[in-house]
């Protein structure tokens, strides 16, 4: 097989992006016909059908396949293009997937050093919310830059470095307790207590049933929030139980408005920052750990973790721009 050709390979990243000819040819600022034409001709290099022409447009697993090195080589023509010192012909656009949890507690301040660099160098942030345990397949089908994941196990080409643990707690409103669980939370009344759940794919609550209860499986009352801000709001408002990042419901039970429920039960999430590999360098993790900590009550071991990440998160100016760190 020949090179491939860089144009072709553009056209399928923005229809990746836009799932749709017309707004792809807005993007590359060329025509429909255009677009389907690179396109035809990508597809007569490789021999391969990308693209199914439906509405919305997917790719198919050989196009996403060659999703992920159009993806790699806009990147690596991006690095170059600032290490030269030549302005871009469009601003860049850096897809990170994340899980909502992350995204509403510790996620922003993370990011906000690349966001302001972008503003200054041209390129900009784009976040993709999905659940921790499936952005990894964002980053598998070329659809992302990176991912915050609780997989371990890097992709081939990728680099993963460990962010941390998120630690999850039980929590209820102070009404919703006097009412519904006046006794307490346990194995005779779990299951006709409404427990709320992020979406079909957060199992949350599921382990910290199962851990509470020492139960092998665990069938809930749920009742979906598909909204970390909204879910915690709910679990304000009495609506049900809600199993919730210990970081981000602290000054809730502070203040209480909200009652942990079975304290001493928690489950730890850990999480991962996965990376393309581009250049002779890894990139570096985001700056900001998950893992909560007491104020002023760091132990040893945190605090050497937290050098060890300081300086992993460290980075030069030559070095790749796309994920969170120090610009």
């Amino acid at each position: 097989m020949k090179d491939l050709d860089a144009a072709g390979l553009d056209c399928l990243a923005a229809l990746a992006d836009e799932r749709s000819f017309e707004r792809a040819a807005e993007t590359l600022a060329i025509t429909q016909s255009a677009v389907s034409q690179r396109l035809r001709s990508l597809e007569a290099q490789v021999g391969q059908l990308l693209v199914v022409r439906s509405r919305p447009l997917r790719l198919t697993e050989p196009g996403k396949r060659l999703l992920r090195y159009a993806r790699q080589l806009a990147a690596l023509r991006s690095d170059v293009v600032r290490e030269l010192g030549v302005q871009a012909a469009q601003a860049e656009r850096l897809p990170i997937a994340v899980n909502a949890d992350s995204l509403a507690t510790w996620v922003l301040p993370a990011l906000d050093p690349l966001v302001q660099r972008g503003m200054r160098e041209g390129f900009g942030l784009e976040l993709v919310v999905d659940d921790q345990d499936f952005t990894h397949d964002w980053l598998r089908q070329g659809e992302v830059l990176g991912c915050v994941t609780t997989v371990p196990q890097a992709l081939r080409g990728c680099i993963a470095q460990p962010l941390g643990v998120m630690r999850y707690i039980a929590v209820a409103s102070p009404d919703f307790v006097a009412r519904m669980l006046p006794d307490g939370l346990g194995a005779a009344n779990f299951a006709q207590v409404p427990f709320l759940v992020f979406n079909r794919k957060d199992d949350a609550q599921q382990q910290w049933v199962r851990q509470a209860m020492g139960l092998r499986s665990a069938r809930l009352n749920a009742r979906y929030v598909p909204s970390s801000e909204g879910y915690v709001n709910a679990v304000r408002m009495g609506w049900g139980v809600g199993v919730a990042p210990e970081l981000q419901v602290r000054p809730l039970l502070a203040s209480g408005e909200l009652v942990a429920l079975r304290p001493e039960v928690q489950v730890e999430v850990a999480l991962y920052w996965h990376q393309w590999k581009l250049g002779g360098r890894p990139p570096p993790a985001p700056r900001a750990s998950p893992t909560p900590q007491e104020p002023g009550k760091p132990d040893r071991p945190q605090r050497r973790k937290a050098v060890r990440l300081r300086r992993c998160w460290t980075r030069s100016e030559k070095r790749w721009p796309g994920v969170p760190g120090t610009p």
